[in-house]
């Protein structure tokens, strides 16, 4: 429950909590504490226990921590049958993004870097993104079309 809180944490929380309930009042108010997370916790154990009993017995071995997002995605990947890790190793990010960068600047994607060459020498392929574009020549300028507009 408090795999969080580190050692200078746990002292401070202390050093509060004696400065606020004093040292009289302290040990009846952990006493407090520990009956009351007590009974949180089998309140939450006998709500468990309702819901398996009125789910039925094909859901006895439901865990409620697989409602976790995390942990329904983490199991769902590790799941051989689904094929996942195949298509996971087998996407080159880097590759792809190159080849898309290419397909942009309109260059042959066996000069990509990621096939062993440069793009365009100094750079190694890298686009400069301080850089501004340069403006289209006049003549690169689609037709204009006053009846569309």
């Amino acid at each position: 429950m408090f795999n969080d809180i580190g050692p200078l944490e746990l002292v401070t929380l202390i050093v509060l909590a004696v400065l606020v309930f004093g040292p009289e009042k302290l040990p009846k108010v952990i006493q407090d504490v520990t009956r009351t997370i007590r009974k949180i916790r089998e309140f939450s154990e006998s709500a468990k226990q309702d819901i398996r009993q009125e789910l039925g017995p094909e859901f006895k071995d439901f865990e409620f921590e697989d409602l976790n997002p995390k942990t329904f995605i983490r199991k769902q990947l590790d799941n051989e049958d689904l094929g996942l890790k195949e298509i996971r190793n087998g996407f080159d990010l880097k590759k792809e993004m190159a080849e898309v960068a290419d397909a942009v600047h309109g260059r042959d994607s066996g000069s990509s870097p990621a096939s062993g060459g440069t793009a365009d020498g100094a750079s190694g392929g890298r686009v400069d993104m301080t850089k501004k574009p340069e403006p289209p020549a006049r003549d690169d300028r689609p037709p204009f079309d006053a009846d569309a507009t």
